[in-house]
């Protein structure tokens, strides 16, 4: 009852506030059409379609996830690496950068769980794929404006991002001009920083180079771009598809089956699967195993928020360029690539160390979190037109069902401890209150 007091008195303060190859038959994948370039025409050639055509061309044919780590990450020609793809002159906008509404009420979300987690002195703030810093901004902000809240606590962010040209976007949003790289390529924290309210910042490359300790972990549009393997049911089994050189078109890429099982159909897929296309992700699994431990050895909370499914979708592997829907196989590096996220797999691999709550759609989790009132308070704070007419369209774009509302889902991880009823003394079997539910995943009528 205590934490659930706590709860509504910082929601009411933030009111304020076929085709064969050589080594065997390569089956040209019968999926959905991938690739809609017409075979006559010649396709623009970029520098990582050179670098895959000699590296297939060495090899054979590559899997879907070999390809999009090298699309992605590769560390000379990268998509994430090279480019600032955010925001209306790039490639895609996520709700951050569409609403600060959502970025204040993930911000409440953290203190909330920091609250019913009794108030660790040590408060960690970890973010995956930090965008251009909108998001963390936001979260800062309500720091800020709830400081007496996290009065006595160690606040301190960090952020784990693979681009060194958005780690430098994000230093200027979250530290201006304090923040400085750092000596060693050695060193875990490849930049660190401080907030214009003291607070520091660090960089990190992976999700093991941060230090350990209770921590709240965000993935907003993070695991979407991890790479997937991509399986198909045929008459002799599951074979993986794999990215191929079209013979008959010079620069152009193509989907092919598998002649033979390959070790991740082997080993990724579950016996009783039903559906006719998979998608697998081990990297997520393996991230959400790593949060897994980390939650619940050293405490804190992992809030995933995400396109995704609960296990029922097959075929969501897509690139967008300029906003726009773009072929994945075209100009490759030029284009981000994404799969919808399995939020069933991932439950499952998060394994019985931790609780799960939702999947939950975007629309209801804002809901949930107070969006319409926080809502309300921003719009008697305007004094123009426009920027009321922009609060109301960011409001649209993030909570409208045709939108991002049902589209996007949340995810969270929070220990078993975070739930339990705690029985009172030894000799009595008369139970504490039980504690608040996890935000956003039910409607907590603050």
């Amino acid at each position: 009852m205590k934490i659930l007091m706590q709860l509504k008195h910082l929601h009411r303060a933030f009111k304020q506030l076929s085709a064969t190859r050589c080594l065997g038959k390569w089956i040209v994948s019968q999926s959905r059409a991938y690739s809609n370039t017409p075979q006559e025409e010649l396709l623009p050639s970029t520098p990582m379609l050179k670098h895959l055509a000699s590296k297939i061309q060495s090899t054979g044919p590559i899997s879907v996830a070999e390809y999009m780590r090298e699309v992605l990450t590769n560390p000379v020609s990268g998509y994430y690496v090279r480019n600032d793809m955010l925001g209306p002159e790039g490639d895609f906008v996520t709700s951050p950068e569409i609403s600060q509404l959502f970025g204040e009420l993930l911000g409440i979300w953290c203190i909330s769980e920091w609250m019913a987690a009794g108030k660790p002195k040590e408060f960690r703030l970890v973010e995956f794929g930090p965008g251009r810093g909108s998001l963390a901004s936001d979260i800062l902000r309500v720091f800020g404006q709830l400081r007496s809240v996290l009065a006595g606590s160690r606040v301190s962010i960090h952020l784990v991002e693979v681009s060194p040209k958005l780690s430098e976007v994000q230093a200027q949003r979250l530290t201006g001009g304090r923040s400085e790289a750092a000596g060693s390529e050695n060193d875990p924290t490849y930049r660190q920083g401080t907030t214009d309210t003291g607070l520091p910042v660090f960089w990190y490359r992976g999700l093991d180079d941060v230090p350990k300790g209770f921590s709240i972990f965000l993935a907003h549009e993070f695991f979407d771009a991890l790479p997937i393997h991509k399986f198909q049911r045929t008459e002799q089994g599951w074979r993986e598809v794999m990215v191929d050189i079209e013979p008959q078109v010079p620069n152009k890429l193509r989907f092919v089956l598998s002649p033979t099982p390959t070790l991740a159909s082997s080993t990724l897929l579950q016996a009783d699967e039903k559906r006719d296309h998979v998608e697998v992700s081990p990297e997520a699994g393996a991230l959400i195993q790593r949060l897994a431990g980390r939650i619940s050895q050293d405490g804190g909370a992992a809030l995933i928020a995400d396109y995704g499914h609960d296990g029922t979708k097959t075929d969501t592997f897509r690139g967008f360029h300029g906003h726009k829907l773009h072929d994945v196989l075209t100009a490759p590096g030029t284009a981000d690539l994404t799969a919808d996220v399995d939020f069933r797999y991932l439950r499952r691999m998060a394994g019985d160390s931790v609780a799960c709550s939702g999947p939950v759609t975007q629309l209801q989790f804002l809901k949930n979190m107070g969006i319409d009132v926080r809502l309300q308070v921003l719009l008697r704070s305007c004094t123009d037109t426009a920027s009321r007419t922009q609060l109301l369209h960011g409001f649209d774009m993030i909570m409208n069902p045709e939108k991002m509302g049902e589209r996007f889902k949340f995810f969270a991880l929070v220990p078993h401890s975070r739930l339990a009823v705690q029985a009172r003394g030894e000799k009595t079997e008369k139970k504490a209150p039980a504690p608040p539910p996890v935000a956003g995943f039910s409607d907590l009528k603050l």
